[in-house]
């Protein structure tokens, strides 16, 4: 939607420089004591947080597949 357009556009960016990594944009405000643990630390837990991300698009690949497919009730989900 337009909203969330606009919302990537304007808030999802590293306004002040402070970005440690690709993809950080806690511009400095939020922190939650990621600054204080390890590089190795910080590093599994992107490396989790993009192993995540995978398996979730995945998981929607195959729920879009059986959708195709016409047999949605057979894993257990509803039909449209």
């Amino acid at each position: 939607t337009l909203m969330t357009v606009f919302c990537l556009t304007v808030f999802m960016q590293d306004s002040t420089g402070e970005n440690a990594f690709p993809g950080d944009y806690r511009n400095g405000l939020i922190d939650f004591g990621w600054d204080k643990q390890t590089e190795e630390w910080q590093n599994r837990k992107r490396a989790v947080e993009l192993n995540n991300g995978r398996a979730a698009q995945m998981g929607i690949l195959g729920i879009m597949v059986h959708e195709q497919l016409g047999n949605l009730n057979d894993i257990g989900l509803p039909q449209p």
